[in-house]
């Protein structure tokens, strides 16, 4: 497979990510639960949060289903995580997570707005110049790194694992590297094109997990994150040292991102 195909091969893995009916564009609302018993209108039921974690209250002829069982009444999720828990109920699904300390539910709809009204992510045309050589300088052990937020006042901890060294148009470079999972490290990183061809916020990058202290950067794949598209998002911003001082005219800019209708 050339670098074309490959490169051609992700785009089209990302926009079947992005086109999914189950994905963050075709989330419809973010709602933080408090104590106060709540209804909204996206998704069956009554809820809120106290001593017993999440709770809701399905009424009649309302109901959710989790992990294959049917839930109705009154059911205790109890505490959940950042990775939360998926209910399906007839017409769509809602995400039941942990954001910043404050329990959240998330609807999904296959016929959502964001969703609806995506018409594609544009890119920089695919360049092996933008397959950078790296070092990985690993910390001994994880830097939790307290980061801001696209929701304003809210701030996220990531566990920071290291730094990525190299050069890019000439100029040395060091960004911070965070866990990405099965072994690959994770860079959330502003440039000089960030708020001009490229989202204002941050792109991302997953980095294949390094051989020894060598790592491959590829920017060609470099990625927007969920906040790029919807107001809905919680998405980290790169501490202030992760930005990169030459235009990375590669990966994904920034999309239309037409108001909800």
């Amino acid at each position: 497979m050339t670098f074309e195909q490959a490169w051609q091969r992700w785009r089209d893995e990302r926009e079947a990510v992005l086109r999914s009916p189950e994905g963050f564009l075709a989330i419809t609302g973010l709602h933080w639960l408090g104590v106060n018993p709540q209804r909204f209108a996206e998704v069956p039921g009554v809820w809120s949060t106290g001593p017993d974690g999440v709770v809701v209250e399905l009424g009649e002829g309302e109901s959710l289903e989790v992990c294959g069982t049917t839930l109705g009444g009154r059911f205790v999720f109890g505490a959940v995580d950042p990775y939360g828990v998926i209910a399906s109920f007839e017409g769509g699904t809602v995400e039941v997570a942990d954001r910043f300390g404050t329990p959240v539910l998330r609807p999904r709809h296959s016929d959502g707005p964001f969703l609806r009204n995506y018409t594609g992510t544009p890119t920089y045309a695919p360049d092996p110049a933008w397959q950078l050589s790296a070092t990985f300088r690993a910390y001994e052990s994880r830097r939790p790194i307290s980061v801001g937020t696209v929701i304003e006042g809210r701030s996220s901890v990531i566990d920071a694992v290291g730094e990525i060294e190299f050069e890019a148009v000439g100029r040395p470079q060091r960004l911070i590297a965070f866990d990405g999972g099965d072994d690959e490290l994770w860079l959330l990183f502003t440039d000089e094109t960030s708020g001009v061809t490229t989202y204002a916020a941050c792109r991302q990058l997953a980095v294949e997990a390094p051989i020894g202290d060598n790592a491959v950067l590829d920017f060609n794949r470099a990625a927007n994150m969920p906040c790029a598209y919807t107001i809905h998002a919680t998405c980290p911003l790169p501490p202030a040292a992760n930005h990169i001082d030459v235009l990375v005219e590669a990966g994904e800019q920034a999309p239309p991102r037409p108001p909800p209708d």
